[in-house]
């Protein structure tokens, strides 16, 4: 028993959202003052009326009549004003929590690994983050107050019932234990209908998501035909969820409309001949019952509705909750501020798995100078992209250790440490925003003037200066109006104009012309003297220079030295690698 009840409603989950209106206190309680207002009101036109049928219009008494009327007008105006305010703050109040937990969920997300991001839908942490959120407002704004309201009409209206006429009240009465029944089935199956709703919601924004971020790919691949035959399998799912709920909402309220219609009539019949035969029942008694019974029953449909989106909002803070409760953060525990950094580095047998038994760097052990350039070289897989994610902290190493300036990284405080190391990836993202904004990233301390003198100085402020409005072009999402070699020069001025102690280059010239490449190079001559620096590439012409070359292999180091070194191993590596590519680049 305990088990369904639980399923129904969870009652710890809805204490610790109900924490969340601890700063607004005033309004909460002041919604529980309106409601109980609410409640007083809604009895006194009844009560008026039987006051005017028996006093009144029966003696017909004009002066009493017309002074009834205008006492109810009065309290109508009063039962709007009360309304008003209890709809507009219970409203205001599930929205202020809304953003408070929207806040705190979007600031916990920002602090996962990248682990939890390889891992997790986008589009279902885009659910989570708005689609869910909503449905958590309801749960103060439709949900507990009204459920509150509603509850207290019905006991202000039962009792009065009972103090009028308490035989007509047994009639009323005698109907509720069905409805009470009926009302309790029917939450029972809302609330899985309302969970296979959710599901079905974070089903379908997963796969829309994914397949209008991927539209190139799939028109480049003749896949519409297939995703357009995916795609209403899912709406259909998604439909059925959505019918589950409109079934059983109509079942219901089918019923609740029948048993109200009994109730009426079985008064008005029974009521009437006391009305005719004794005179037990007077016309005003009678009145007030036929005003009254839909005031009972009506608050009870609405609540098993509202109980419904109440459920509904618990459901999604549930799953809002699981994301807050998940504890997928880099340790933070570092103390030393990486300020000014020489930039060596040392990695000393470092281990490091993505998967459970999928080991994918073996123990890597090398040296870098500060001021040095290094360029890691090796097939795809190899394990060097693993090499710089380690570096910046968005995996932790399963053994060994990472020194920077002969300190473990992991001392670092984790900002500091990544506002000292700039990364130039392949796969360059841009916001939806100004080409200044995709730059500074807004950050209030690199100016507009820095940000131009930082172009002039690598030799694309020509190039960004030829668009319409320089700077402050919008590249739109994804930074589509720009070609990829565009959009990765933006990307290495964004690394230029924060002035690292280390900078990365991770595949920055492999999907760029030869124009954008060599502005590259002339920028990359620039930024890496006197500075530490990582280069991991494909094309052995941008590594030539580079004061080592590590060679990687299936996770592990093969090979170290200069291109010249390197180039006198017979069989080596290295060697192998470059006149496979280069010399055949040279022959074509």
């Amino acid at each position: 028993m305990t088990k369904k009840k639980e399923n129904i409603f969870d009652v710890n989950l809805f204490k610790r959202l109900f924490k969340y209106t601890k700063p607004y206190r005033v309004v909460f309680y002041g919604l529980i003052v309106s409601v109980l207002i609410l409640g007083a009101l809604s009895i006194a036109t009844p009560l008026l009326v039987r006051e005017i049928v028996d006093q009144h219009l029966v003696k017909q008494d004009y002066d009493g009549f017309v002074n009834l009327i205008t006492i109810m007008a009065l309290l109508l105006l009063a039962t709007v004003v009360f309304q008003l305010l209890f709809i507009y703050y219970s409203s205001w109040l599930g929205l202020k929590m809304v953003k408070d937990i929207r806040v705190k969920l979007f600031d916990h997300m920002l602090n996962f690994r990248m682990k939890y991001f390889n891992n997790s839908s986008v589009g279902v942490l885009i659910t989570r983050a708005v689609t869910d959120m909503e449905r958590i407002s309801s749960v103060f704004g439709d949900g507990l107050f009204s459920i509150i309201r509603d509850l207290l009409i019905m006991i202000v209206v039962s009792s009065a019932m009972l103090y009028v006429n308490w035989k007509l009240a047994l009639i009323v009465f005698v109907m509720l234990p069905i409805i009470l029944y009926a009302t309790k089935v029917f939450q029972r199956y809302m609330k899985q209908a309302f969970e296979d709703i959710r599901n079905e919601v974070s089903n379908l924004n997963s796969f829309v998501q994914e397949r209008v971020t991927g539209m190139k790919i799939l028109q480049l691949f003749t896949r519409e035909v297939t995703e357009y035959k995916n795609f209403p399998e899912l709406i259909t799912r998604h439909k059925n969820a959505w019918l589950k709920t409109v079934w059983y909402n109509s079942i219901f309220f089918a019923i609740l409309e029948v048993l109200s219609a009994l109730t009426v009539g079985t008064v008005v019949y029974f009521g009437g001949l006391r009305v005719i035969i004794d005179g037990s029942v007077s016309a005003g008694d009678l009145f007030m019952f036929i005003t009254m019974i839909p005031m009972l029953f009506r608050p009870l449909r609405q609540i098993a509705d509202k109980f419904s989106t109440l459920q509904m909002g618990l459901v999604a803070a549930n799953r809002v909750f699981k994301i807050l409760d998940t504890t997928s953060q880099i340790d933070n525990s570092g103390t030393i501020v990486a300020k000014d950094l020489k930039g060596s580095i040392s990695f000393k047998d470092v281990h490091f798995r993505y998967v459970e038994d999928e080991e994918v760097l073996k123990g890597i052990s090398f040296e870098v100078t500060a001021g040095q350039t290094v360029a890691i070289v090796g097939a795809t897989g190899a394990g060097k992209s693993t090499v710089i994610n380690l570096l910046n902290r968005f995996y932790e190493i399963n053994k060994g250790e990472i020194k920077i300036d002969n300190t473990n990284i992991k001392d670092y405080t984790l900002s500091s440490l990544r506002q000292q190391t700039a990364v130039v990836l392949q796969d360059v993202f841009l916001f939806a925003d100004t080409i200044l904004s995709n730059i500074t990233l807004n950050h209030p301390e690199i100016t507009e003037a820095q940000v131009i003198q930082a172009a002039k100085d690598i030799g694309i402020h020509d190039f960004i200066m030829s668009l319409p409005n320089g700077y402050h072009y919008n590249v739109k999402e994804r930074g589509v109006m720009l070609s990829s070699g565009q959009r990765q020069l933006i990307s290495f001025l964004r690394a230029y104009v924060t002035n690292p102690s280390i900078l990365i280059l991770d595949e920055a010239t492999s999907s760029v012309d030869s124009y954008s490449e060599q502005l590259i190079q002339n920028a990359t001559d620039k930024i890496t003297k006197g500075r530490t620096s990582i280069v991991i590439a494909h094309r052995f012409a941008t590594i030539q220079k580079a004061d080592n070359i590590i060679l990687m292999d299936n996770g592990q180091i093969v090979e170290q030295g200069t291109h010249q070194e390197l180039l006198k191993k017979e069989n080596g590596y290295y060697r192998n690698l470059y006149e496979v590519q280069f010399l055949q680049s040279e022959v074509a």
